[in-house]
């Protein structure tokens, strides 16, 4: 349980801190009443109290000085800028040897690590692999996994019984095998020839685990976006995992013991940028 004062001399008793409190953590003695540490068992340490506070009244043990930081409104973009990079940015897939610079990654990184998550457990982790060998050993296992299921789908007997059910399944064959003609010449199809791959974990019996992870894929790839870092979300590679076991994913990104991947981007730069984007809403408002 986090220390948590109140500068009695700095508070103004204006119960901002109290009514952002997402926990019950702060009391107020009514309107103008003063501020008080009510339930400090409550807090997530989510830092709302900190952040809303114009009066630098509320110390907290988990936010000494140098992690507290001024909002810097002139950087903000407007809200037509905003809407315009969410509007442009697709999967671009032209991408090519170049390598992505350093301080693009750390940011597309940093911007992960500020997505909001579930009661602020903050369990999400990051796993970026950048070297050429650990991208190959997924597009290996990647391939080869769907190339041996391919050949058991395929047997005719298995065919027969089976494609009446998984008419869809069948109907991607040709997509498949020609994705395993590029595999043979040394392509990279199931990791669209990225430079990175940056995969959004969170503890197998975590039940946000899915959303907290597309929650800080979203931030991610708005921020690769922005930098002019092509970013694919890799589908196709994530059911390969999951069907393989958290096992094997777990080797191919080096992750911990009882970690599991929800999300998996690839990264790279591109050869191009799209210059229009076509309206591709459909959303249906009840």
């Amino acid at each position: 349980m986090a220390t948590i004062k109140i500068s009695t001399e700095k508070c103004r008793q204006c119960g901002l801190c109290a009514q952002f409190c997402p926990s019950g953590v702060l009391d107020t003695g009514g309107q103008g009443g003063a501020t008080t540490v009510g339930h400090p068992e409550r807090c997530i340490e989510c830092g709302h109290c900190i952040d809303v506070c114009a009066q630098d009244a509320i110390q907290h043990e988990a936010f000494p000085q140098d992690k507290i930081h001024e909002v810097n409104r002139a950087l903000l973009p407007s809200p037509e800028s905003v809407l315009e990079l969410i509007r442009s940015r697709r999967s671009n897939r032209t991408i090519t040897k170049r390598d992505i610079p350093q301080a693009s990654l750390d940011m597309i990184l940093e911007a992960a690590g500020y997505a909001p998550t579930a009661e602020n457990s903050r369990l999400v982790r990051l796993h970026l692999i950048t070297e050429q060998d650990g991208v190959q050993a997924v597009e290996d296992a990647t391939m080869g996994f769907f190339m041996r299921l391919a050949r058991i789908l395929m047997n005719p007997v298995v065919k027969c019984l089976l494609r009446p059910f998984m008419k869809k399944l069948y109907d991607e064959a040709p997509a498949l095998l020609a994705m395993n003609e590029e595999w043979k010449r040394g392509k990279h199809p199931a990791t669209c020839e990225a430079k990175a791959l940056l995969a959004f974990t969170a503890p197998k019996g975590y039940d946000f685990g899915w959303q907290d992870c597309n929650l800080a894929y979203q931030n991610a790839s708005l921020m690769a976006e922005s930098l002019g870092v092509s970013q694919i979300y890799m589908g196709f590679v994530a059911t390969a995992l999951k069907m393989m076991g958290d096992k094997r994913a777990g080797k191919l990104f080096g992750l911990p013991k009882g970690e599991k991947v929800f999300a998996l981007m690839a990264l790279g730069m591109p050869a191009v940028q799209y210059r229009k984007y076509v309206d591709r809403r459909d959303v249906h408002n009840a």
